[in-house]
């Protein structure tokens, strides 16, 4: 099995209603996190699912349609953590990665500069997931605030080409 990222746009989404539609998901890929985004009126859902395929189709019979699905993958936590903690992350970071970035070397940076985020407390940085074909990463976060986020990527050096504030929907 491997991990999917679905993004999808909710316009004048509701909770209730967005849970109700990925409960039809289950049965064709297993739903590891679905996250949406109140300001941006987005939905990001990682899934476990054997390809790509399976897991659009698996997606689109939630009702909802599918405007990117990436193969990723998951650094800084592993599967349990995740639907352990899945409800801790409020921020969500898009970075768009640079062309020639390889995952090898993407993965040894983040090695190095994780531990700079000791240097501020108040955020913990929850999970990332790459995509495969290295075009950008999301990175999650449980934070006080935005700043406090933006202070943690200043530290370790991570540029932020998006943020915004997610909701745990399942």
């Amino acid at each position: 099995m491997n991990l999917y990222l679905v993004e999808s746009q909710v316009n004048g989404w509701d909770a209730s209603q967005l849970e109700a539609s990925l409960q039809k998901v289950e049965p064709h890929a297993e739903l590891l996190e679905a996250q949406a985004s109140p300001q941006d009126s987005r939905l990001y859902v990682i899934l476990l699912a054997s390809d790509e395929a399976t897991a659009k189709s698996a997606f689109e019979q939630s009702g909802l349609s599918a405007q990117l699905v990436k193969q990723v993958r998951l650094v800084g936590q592993d599967l349990e953590t995740v639907r352990q903690r899945k409800a801790k992350a409020n921020y969500l970071v898009e970075w768009n990665l640079p062309a020639g970035l390889t995952m090898e070397a993407y993965l040894r940076r983040k090695a190095e500069k994780s531990p700079l985020y000791a240097q501020v407390p108040e955020v913990k940085f929850e999970r990332t997931y790459v995509c495969e074909d290295m075009s950008k990463c999301l990175c999650f976060y449980d934070s006080p605030d935005e700043q406090t986020v933006l202070k943690a990527r200043e530290v370790v050096g991570a540029p932020v080409d998006h943020i915004t504030t997610i909701q745990n929907i399942r």
